[in-house]
C-alpha cells in the first residue's frame, strides 16, 4: 500500500534561502560531485518520482519526504530546470568540481610553457562554453552567435592576460608566476559572464513581488545580479588557485618536488579538488539566487510607476542566476 506523502513545494529549495547557512547547505547538495556517478537507471527513477509527485500521482517507491527530496536533488543535478531534458554530463553542476580541479591543476602545473598555457586556457574556455550551453535558459536560450562571441572573447582575454603576465613576471619569484592562471581566469570571467547575459544588460531582468507577480524589467537589477555572479565566480576560483601555489612553492623550497617530480601535477590537481569541493557551494551561497533590490534603486520610470500602483512595496525581487 502506497504511503500518502505530505504536499511540499518542489519548485523552491528545501531550506529557507534567507540565511547563508541554509544557502550553503542547499548548494553543497546541488553541487555534490558524487552525483556524477549516478546511473541512467537512478536518474530516470528520480525524474519519474519528481514528475509523478508534481502531477499528483502516487509514488509508491518513496516512503518519506527525505527520500522525495533526495530524488529531487538528484533530478536537479542532471535535468534542465526549464526543458526537463537530460543535460550533457560535463555541463552538469555535479561535474564542476571534478572537471575544474583537473583543468585548474593542469593550468597551474604547466604555467611556464607558452604552448601549454595556450592549450589549457583554450580548454578551460571550451569547457565553460559547454557549461553555458548546457545550462542555457529554456525561455531565453543562448544564440549560437552569442555563444561563439562569448567563447572567442573570453578565450582571447584569458590568453592575452596569461601570456602578457607570464612575460612580465619572468624574473619574479616562482610564487608570483604560479598566480598568473588566477589572473587569466578572473579576466575571462569578467568578459564571459556579461557577454553570456548581454540580453539582460540590454533589456533588463524581470522584477517580482514577494508573491511572484511580475512588475517590470530593470537593467539596474540585471547589472547588480551579473556583478554578484562575476564576483562569486572569481572568488570560487581563488582558494584553489591561491592556496595551491603557496603549497607548491613551499614543497619546492623544501626540495620535495626535486625528489618526487612526478608528484607535481597529482598534488596540485587533488588539492584544487579539495578546495573546489567547498569553495563552489560556499561561494554560490554568498548571494541569494532570488535576489532583492530596493525600489529606490531601480530606474526612475519604473520606480515612479511602482510608487503609484504599488505604494506598499519597498523591496522587489529577481533571479540573480548562478
Amino acid at each position: 500500500m502506497a504511503i500518502e506523502l505530505p504536499r511540499v513545494n518542489l519548485d523552491e529549495p528545501r531550506y529557507d534561502q534567507s540565511t547563508y547557512l541554509n544557502r550553503a547547505k542547499h548548494f553543497l547538495i546541488v553541487t555534490n560531485p558524487l552525483n556524477v556517478f549516478a546511473t541512467e537507471e537512478q536518474l530516470d527513477r528520480a525524474a519519474r518520482i519528481v514528475r509523478d509527485y508534481r502531477a499528483g500521482k502516487p509514488v509508491p517507491d518513496v516512503s518519506s519526504v527525505d527520500e522525495l527530496w533526495s530524488a529531487k536533488y538528484l533530478y536537479d543535478s542532471a535535468f534542465h530546470p526549464d526543458t526537463g531534458e537530460k543535460m550533457l554530463l560535463v555541463g552538469r553542476m555535479s561535474a564542476q568540481v571534478p572537471m575544474n580541479m583537473t583543468i585548474t591543476g593542469c593550468m597551474m602545473t604547466f604555467y611556464k610553457s607558452t604552448p601549454a598555457v595556450i592549450f589549457w586556457q583554450w580548454f578551460n574556455q571550451s569547457f565553460n562554453a559547454v557549461v553555458n550551453y548546457t545550462n542555457r535558459s529554456g525561455a531565453s536560450p543562448i544564440s549560437q552567435e552569442q555563444l561563439l562571441t562569448s567563447y572567442c572573447m573570453a578565450t582571447g582575454g584569458a590568453l592575452v592576460t596569461a601570456l602578457s603576465l607570464n612575460r612580465l613576471v619572468r624574473n619574479a619569484p616562482p610564487l608570483v608566476g604560479r598566480l598568473v592562471p588566477l589572473a587569466a581566469v578572473a579576466a575571462a570571467n569578467c568578459i564571459n559572464i556579461p557577454l553570456m547575459r548581454i540580453q539582460e544588460i540590454k533589456n533588463g531582468v524581470t522584477l517580482l513581488d514577494k508573491d511572484g507577480k511580475e512588475l517590470g524589467q530593470s537593467v539596474r537589477a540585471a547589472k547588480e545580479g551579473i556583478s554578484a555572479v562575476t564576483f562569486s565566480r572569481i572568488l570560487m576560483a581563488m582558494p584553489g588557485m591561491v592556496f595551491t601555489p603557496v603549497l607548491m612553492n613551499t614543497l619546492e623550497k623544501r626540495g620535495f618536488l626535486r625528489r618526487f617530480p612526478w608528484a607535481n601535477a597529482p598534488i596540485q590537481t587533488l588539492f584544487c579538488g579539495l578546495c573546489l569541493t567547498f569553495a563552489t557551494p560556499l561561494c554560490c551561497a554568498l548571494f541569494s539566487q532570488k535576489a532583492s533590490i530596493s525600489v529606490d534603486s531601480i530606474e526612475e520610470e519604473l520606480r515612479t510607476k511602482l510608487r503609484k500602483e504599488r505604494p506598499e512595496l519597498d523591496v522587489v525581487y529577481y533571479n540573480k542566476g548562478l
